[in-house]
């Protein structure tokens, strides 16, 4: 069973929704010993990355992600959830779970490019991966957000983009994955994702 992390922030319902619609049994959960035994964990999430972690860490949440992690069960984060994954962020200038060691920036793009980078961008992923199977070289993906990760580690960096340079689309350590687009949104790009996520990996 993979447990959706609900702690209000995002539309975790259209996460579950493309879990069922790829074949997999997904609850959605706000339960830290739930959370803390699950076999998978999706770790969703869109807004402020400071407010976020208040969040992760009052509920006890944070501590219940922490003994999941260390038991070797599978993550991925979302969207904010991958940032969530860095050490660290300037938005709200919060410490994050730091499984990924990098921190999370701010877009800062030359005109005409926009900051929130919105829309359908292509990518690359720079290594064999078991969520990368099935997609090819240019697979696209719908993208929303502000601030990105920048990992201390090159060995982390899974998928890349481009708005305005270089940018880390999806990160890989262990047993823990992020992706910065948003795959319930990304049509049969994100679909093949997440199908791989529940048939590829082994649950803990």
């Amino acid at each position: 069973m993979i447990v959706i992390v609900d702690y209000d922030a995002g539309n975790i319902g259209s996460v579950a929704n493309i879990c069922r619609k790829a074949g997999g049994k997904a609850e959605i959960s706000a339960d830290p010993d739930r959370i803390a035994a699950a076999s998978k964990l999706i770790l969703p999430g869109v807004g402020h990355f400071g407010r976020a972690m208040e969040r992760l860490n009052a509920s006890g949440i944070r501590a219940a992600l922490d003994a999941a992690h260390a038991r070797g069960a599978p993550v991925l984060g979302i969207c904010l959830g991958m940032q969530l994954l860095s050490g660290h962020s300037v938005e709200g200038d919060a410490d994050g779970l730091g499984w990924i060691p990098g921190r999370t920036i701010r877009f800062d793009v030359p005109a005409p490019l926009k900051v929130p980078h919105m829309g359908w961008n292509a990518v690359r992923f720079v290594r064999p991966d078991p969520l990368a199977e099935g997609l090819e070289e240019e697979a696209r993906f719908y993208f929303v957000h502000s601030y990105h990760v920048v990992p201390e580690d090159e060995g982390d960096v899974l998928g890349v983009t481009d708005h305005g340079g270089r940018v880390v689309a999806a990160v890989r350590r262990g047993n823990v994955w992020g992706i910065q687009c948003h795959p319930e949104k990304s049509h049969r790009y994100g679909l093949t994702f997440i199908r791989n996520f529940i048939e590829k990996v082994p649950g803990a």
